[in-house]
């Protein structure tokens, strides 16, 4: 029997619910899947989507308003004659936070029921290793963003964490960063916070993120290619992300593409990461410099072992010669490694994101030369290529509605 006067998060938690009780539940979250989805909606229209009587639909919503997570919008402007009511979410009923873990800062965002972000905060000063202490500054800096919200902590229903490398998001091991405890690192924020805590590889929550809220319409078949300090990819087969087995898959930047001697972090030699990522891109920089070659960044880095990825792209945007040559170069190679993924997957829409995707047709043009150079012209015919419309926010919305979707079953 359900017990009185609980919640429908509480009874979302429980899990011993059978029988009445359980078939509520189910129906009460694709009742606010629907109106996250299709927006505001009647009773009417409610029953036909659900199946279910309108008297049924009328009682599971107004127990959501008591919940408040519904809210009676009032009569519709439609049609003649009495006009039915409206039901849809209560934007102010439910938060959820997405956290984007970058190399040296990171960026928060605070989005309710109905996908406005409320707060955000870019750029949070913060370096990313693999130690006890830099777990600690991630937790200290989530709750800081959390007590400076204006949101009470117990309408904040999840977290989002991203981070690169080796995600396992079902168990919520990270085998990358911040592997050293035996609980999966989902709990171990978890724990810090008192929040549900979620894990995600950085490529796939902005990949998410651009899916659901960017410059995906109608495409059931999409790459989406982070191009950062490294080179992740989110992939969507038929309208779905796709994990692989064990929810590595998208690890584009570790594809073997050279025969050169340089050591990939992941342990291999000539992955594509070593010659065209943001860090590759980073050290080549460097090494002209230090042959003597001029930049403007050298105007603001004296010392060329203080040169960041995001001076070079500064640069680039600026018209600086070497900037852009070797952002071209780097371009070249990853439309290279790209090509076979067309070959693959035949994809409607490529999307290149990340940090590098800030410098425009200075990444984008040299991609589409190697992506038209080295896959076969039937196949890339039908592929766009495309810059992410939400930006440097895709992973910290992509992280908010991962957590929303995943908390409630919701299929975007």
């Amino acid at each position: 029997m359900e017990q009185q006067g609980t919640t429908f998060f509480e009874d979302l938690h429980r899990p011993e619910l059978s029988g009445v009780a359980y078939k509520n539940i189910q129906l009460k979250k694709r009742i606010l899947t629907q109106f996250a989805n299709e927006g505001n909606t009647t009773l009417t229209d409610l029953s036909k989507t659900l199946n279910i009587s309108i008297p049924k639909a009328n009682e599971l919503v107004n127990e959501l308003i008591v919940d408040g997570l519904a809210r009676d919008y009032g009569k519709t402007g439609a049609g003649v004659g009495r006009k039915p009511n409206l039901y849809g979410l209560e934007p102010d009923s439910a938060f959820f936070i997405g956290v984007e873990v970058k190399n040296f800062y990171i960026n928060i965002g605070l989005m309710d029921f109905k996908r406005n972000l409320i707060k955000v905060t870019m750029g949070i000063p913060y370096v990313l290793n693999n130690t006890e202490e830099s777990l600690i500054k991630l937790c200290t800096v989530i709750d800081e963003f959390i007590q400076g919200s204006s949101v009470q902590r117990e309408k904040i229903l999840g977290i989002g964490v991203n981070l690169s490398g080796r995600i396992n998001y079902t168990t919520g091991y990270s085998y990358s960063f911040f592997n050293f405890h035996e609980d999966p690192l989902s709990k171990i924020i978890e724990s810090s916070l008192g929040i549900h805590t979620y894990l995600e590889n950085d490529s796939r929550a902005m990949a998410y993120g651009e899916f659901c809220s960017g410059g995906v319409k109608d495409e059931k078949n999409v790459l989406f290619v982070n191009l950062d300090h490294g080179i992740g990819m989110g992939i969507m087969v038929n309208g779905q992300l796709y994990y692989g087995k064990s929810g590595f898959a998208g690890e584009l930047g570790h594809i073997p593409m050279f025969g050169n001697e340089i050591l990939c972090h992941c342990g291999k030699k000539g992955c594509l990461e070593t010659e065209a990522s943001g860090q590759a891109i980073t050290r080549l920089f460097k090494e002209k410099v230090n042959q003597g070659a001029t930049s403007i960044v050298t105007n603001r880095r004296a010392n060329p072992d203080d040169i960041k990825l995001d001076d070079i792209i500064k640069a680039a945007n600026n018209d600086d010669t070497l900037a852009i040559e070797i952002i071209t170069e780097a371009g070249e190679k990853i439309g290279k490694g790209m090509a076979t993924l067309v070959n693959l997957f035949n994809p409607e829409l490529i999307i290149l994101g990340g940090s590098l995707a800030a410098t425009g047709d200075y990444i984008k043009l040299p991609i589409k030369n190697g992506l038209n150079k080295y896959s076969l012209s039937l196949v890339n015919n039908d592929t766009h290529l495309s810059i992410s419309q939400l930006g440097n926010k895709a992973g910290i919305i992509g992280a908010c509605l991962l957590v929303r979707d995943r908390l409630l079953a919701i299929t975007s």
